[in-house]
């Protein structure tokens, strides 16, 4: 608990954090309200999720801004891994599988932590990140769209839905319309002229307020209904062994998206306020906050990007507002839970889209258009893919285009064949000349072994007599690119042509010497291997 000490020194730090913690519980009730209900779960295990799991968390972490939370990703992964195996959202059944899912997650966590696999997470591109939490953020607006219309939807699939719920705009409940379009209006006006305020629990409160003065819940306002009274205690799941086993690709998605959104931002706040960040500790904290979620009857916890960025805003430099959130929380549910009753569902739908709507980062797909069109149009999939296909599948399609995108690169290296410039050094220069320096600026592997033999050999048939490979930038060497090397060299010592590396690193000298390749010859640079040729034509 390092972070308690040197987050909170000195006695005019202590308002400010307490201050940031009543914040974060103003942010988190209605918010852990709503991801809890894109989950399919009732709203008690959201807010069971900012009591226990949290407090974890907050004493286990390096981190003094991270927020443990749930959030809209982890929200809607929870839905549409669970709706595959379980009947239908909402029952028991399902109920008893999302605290499973916790705990698997708990299990998945902490063996990256026992095992150091943190670096498995940089395995998710960007694209891949980016296109994902887009694809989560349109499948829950789509969800939320419906609340704040008031309409349902029988439609199965995602584009057959989205067209439904099109058709029946001309059938929705103008007060709720009214309700959840308002709601939406108040937090984006608040957020841009009080910043500091807590604009969805502003928004929620009066939204509540209207409604129960206008009496528009007896005119087809939706209202939260009764949620139960009481700390929560401990429970195991009541599922299946083969259900266990069901959770645990889910379980893998959902730590794979938190440790590369959750590490990255705790990163990003370490640098920026002078501290040492372990990102291994940061994954045992994940852990162990969620067996504390499984036994605790809440939802699977991950980072919060925004709540987050709302405590670094307000001043917080410790874990402490996560302490004082949770018994914010902990009084709510034990004392008070009977006037979260009347929260009307579309505020609440209208609270969780204005969160999700930033999540499609348009600013970036616009900068993966302009930067690399490949990396954009993966990022295209993996959007599409949520909601049409199932998060799982998506992120596994995007990943094979984005190794095959990888490999496809590196399959077309960049070459030059270089001759002697100014000062001696070497330039880019012809490649039909008795003596040429080829530079090679990839690994050697088997995507790109046939571009390096047909390359040389083009440089033999032109009449060159001496080529010296520049491996500076040849970091690696698989079997096929040895066996590429051994083949290229034997061809041309049959031709009578001279070949030899220059500026190989001593691991790539190692490395070659592993392979058998043993008669080559090495020179420290391109101007000692031009230096030995025109000594041999004087010889």
């Amino acid at each position: 608990m390092t972070w308690f000490a040197a987050g909170i020194r000195g006695p005019l730090r202590w308002p400010r954090e307490i201050s940031a913690g009543v914040t974060l519980a103003a942010l988190a009730i209605p918010l852990n309200i709503g991801y809890a209900q894109i989950a399919g779960l009732p709203p008690i295990a959201g807010l069971y999720a900012a009591i226990v799991p949290m407090l974890v968390f907050a004493v286990f972490c390096s981190s003094r801004q991270l927020v443990a939370s749930p959030d809209a990703p982890i929200a809607a992964l929870i839905a549409s891994l669970l709706v595959a195996i379980a009947a239908r959202p909402g029952s028991p059944q399902y109920v008893e599988l999302a605290f499973a899912q916790a705990l698997v997650c708990a299990v998945v966590f902490l063996l990256f932590y026992a095992f150091k696999l943190g670096f498995l997470a940089n395995f998710l591109s960007e694209p891949v990140l980016v296109g994902f939490i887009a694809g989560l953020a349109v499948e829950i607006l789509t969800s939320q769209v419906k609340k704040i219309l008031g309409i349902s939807t029988t439609a199965e699939r995602f584009f057959p839905e989205l067209w439904e719920i099109i058709t029946k705009i001309p059938q929705a409940h103008g007060w709720s319309v009214v309700v959840g379009v308002a709601t939406m209006a108040v937090i984006v006006a608040l957020r841009r002229l009080a910043p500091a305020l807590p604009g969805p629990l502003i928004a929620l409160v009066a939204a509540t307020a209207v409604v129960a003065w206008a009496g528009l819940d007896s005119r087809g306002v939706s209202v939260l209904g009764h949620v139960p009274s009481g700390l929560p205690v401990p429970h195991w799941p009541a599922i299946t062994l083969g259900q266990w086993a069901a959770l645990v690709p889910g379980a893998i998605a959902i730590c794979a998206v938190t440790l590369a959104d959750g590490l990255l931002t705790a990163r990003r706040y370490a640098e920026q306020h002078h501290y040492r960040l372990d990102a291994n500790t940061e994954l045992r904290a994940f852990g162990l906050a969620n067996v504390a979620a499984g036994f605790t009857q809440s939802m699977t916890v991950g980072s919060s990007a925004s709540r987050t960025a709302a405590m670094d805003a307000a001043g917080s430099r410790s874990q402490l507002p996560s302490v004082v959130c949770a018994i914010v929380v902990a009084v709510l549910v034990a004392f008070f839970s009977g006037v979260l009753a009347y929260l009307p569902n579309t505020a609440l739908a209208g609270i969780v889209a204005v969160a999700v709507i930033r999540l499609i980062d348009v600013r970036k797909l616009a900068e993966l258009w302009r930067l690399r069109r490949s990396e954009f149009w993966i990022a295209v999939v993996c959007l599409l893919g949520v909601p049409v296909l199932g998060s799982l599948t998506a992120v596994v399609i995007a990943f094979l285009l984005s190794a095959v995108d990888v490999v496809r690169r590196a399959s077309r290296p960049s070459t030059a064949t270089l001759g002697p410039g100014e000062h001696g050094r070497y330039i880019q220069g012809p490649a039909d000349s008795p003596f040429v320096v080829y530079r090679f600026e990839s690994q050697l592997f088997f995507a790109n072994a046939g571009t390096f033999k047909r390359e040389i050999t083009s440089l033999a048939h032109r009449g060159a007599q001496w080529i010296v490979l520049d491996a500076e930038a040849i970091s690696d060497v698989d079997t096929t690119g040895a066996q590429a090397l051994r083949e290229t060299t034997d061809m041309l010592r049959e031709r009578g042509v001279v070949f030899a590396v220059s500026r190989a690193t001593t691991g790539l000298r190692d490395l070659l010497a592993h392979y058998g390749l043993t008669d080559l010859t090495f020179y420290d640079s391109n101007e000692a291997a031009a230096a030995a040729h025109r000594e041999s034509d004087h010889g």
